[in-house]
């Protein structure tokens, strides 16, 4: 009909593309199937196993089958160009990643396997299963009673697939392969910074036993010093601050508003003068005690009167971005669970076990140096994330505007 016909056209499109899509069943393009549906034996060597939870990693598995087993029970290989997707998981059903391996793999049934016909573009309906159009129609089609989630196979050939003609198919397949390319080549340099990072922390403190660490600046050559925690810090109650803006503990970004935190936290304002205030430079122990619980504010404000609030008990020794890094590293938090019962469960910490603890630090001109570098480290490392995101955000726009 030519008044479906005139909606079946995305908002965004290449240049000199205007007939409309085309719509049909996924079947309808498509051969779907699924692998192993018995529990497979695996075996040191023979045919690459493939699951659900490494489909975008298909050359890291390290499960096989053996060949006898493959050629008794897959009369459907997976080939270059056919999409393997999530049909039963207790994650995101759906998810999907393209064969582009020329290699026999095995697969269990908890993989659908795309196999489609004539000139249909593998990288379009790669990103057209990823577009809202579709997974609302996959979504429909979820058994969610079920634990796993999972829908059943003859569903997926029911859903409902618009497309264009070959080439503007590849044309937007290219597009978002290379948008796909860009955001995988920001995640290794994000996560390289961070294994670099992680490095820096652990050879830039002193090890157990030792006054100084492996690697330090030039010009500094006095031993660390090694005091408990009470003699570096000491507990601040002030309350009686209503005026001031109402503060929540994050461990990513420490100490920010309350109203940027994502979440509607109910709290009664008549309360609020119980608040303790949190002044910049100071930590905050909150509930987050399994991932090292100790927030630090850049900001004035006040906070709930259930944390407890830290401050350097002689400030002209120390340097809070010093102390910001330690503070969230895995030797600190490690060092907690030595004190704290029930830490993973996110149990509390209080200042009497947190006082125990015995800590190496520098000399202030130190701390400032080092506290410097991670700063820089980190202000690198939330550039990338800034750039991930903004890429992650115009990839879903993208999908959303360039898919009817």
């Amino acid at each position: 009909m030519a008044e479906n016909r005139e909606k079946l056209v995305p908002k965004i499109r290449f240049r000199g593309f205007t007939d409309a899509w085309v719509q049909c069943k996924l079947g309808e393009i498509a051969n779907v199937f699924d692998g192993v549906h018995q529990t497979p034996k695996y075996s040191d060597s023979g045919i690459k196993f493939v699951s659900v939870e490494n489909i975008r990693n298909l050359t890291g598995t390290n499960k096989f089958i053996s060949v006898e087993d493959y050629n008794s029970q897959f009369n459907n290989k997976a080939e270059i160009g056919d999409i393997f997707m999530t049909r039963i998981t207790a994650g995101i059903i759906g998810e999907t990643a393209i064969v582009e391996i020329d290699e026999d793999f095995a697969y269990y049934v908890s993989l659908a396997l795309i196999k489609l016909r004539d000139e249909m573009s593998s990288e379009f309906i790669n990103y057209c299963i990823n577009a809202n159009s579709f997974k609302n129609e996959l979504n429909k089609r979820i058994i969610h009673t079920a634990f796993p989630k999972k829908i059943n196979l003859n569903e997926i050939g029911k859903c409902r697939v618009i497309y264009p003609s070959a080439i503007e198919q590849q044309k937007i397949g290219s597009f978002f392969c290379t948008l796909d390319k860009a955001i995988a080549l920001y995640k290794r340099k994000l996560e390289g910074l961070k294994q670099l990072k992680k490095a820096y922390l652990q050879q830039m403190l002193p090890q157990a036993g030792e006054t100084a660490p492996k690697v330090r600046f030039n010009g500094f050559i006095v031993d660390w010093q090694r005091k408990s925690a009470r003699e570096i810090f000491c507990t601040v109650s002030d309350k009686e601050h209503s005026h001031l803006p109402v503060l929540s503990a994050s461990q990513e970004y420490g100490m920010i508003l309350r109203d940027e935190i994502g979440i509607d936290i109910k709290f009664d304002i008549a309360n609020t003068s119980t608040y303790k205030r949190v002044l910049p430079g100071q930590f905050v122990i909150h509930l987050r005690s399994f991932q090292g619980g100790l927030a630090y504010s850049s900001l004035e404000g006040i906070t709930s009167p259930a944390y407890t609030i830290l401050d350097f008990a002689v400030k002209e020794s120390h340097m809070p971005i010093f102390w910001v890094n330690i503070l969230k590293s895995e030797r600190f938090i490690k060092m907690l669970e030595t004190v704290t019962y029930g830490i993973r469960d996110g149990r509390s910490i209080s200042f009497n076990d947190f006082s125990a603890l015995l800590l190496s630090y520098p000399t202030y001109d130190e701390q400032a140096t080092i506290g410097k570098f991670f700063r820089l480290l980190d202000g690198n490392i939330s550039e990338l994330q800034s750039k991930l995101n903004r890429l992650s955000l115009l990839k879903t726009t993208y999908l959303t505007k360039m898919f009817v």
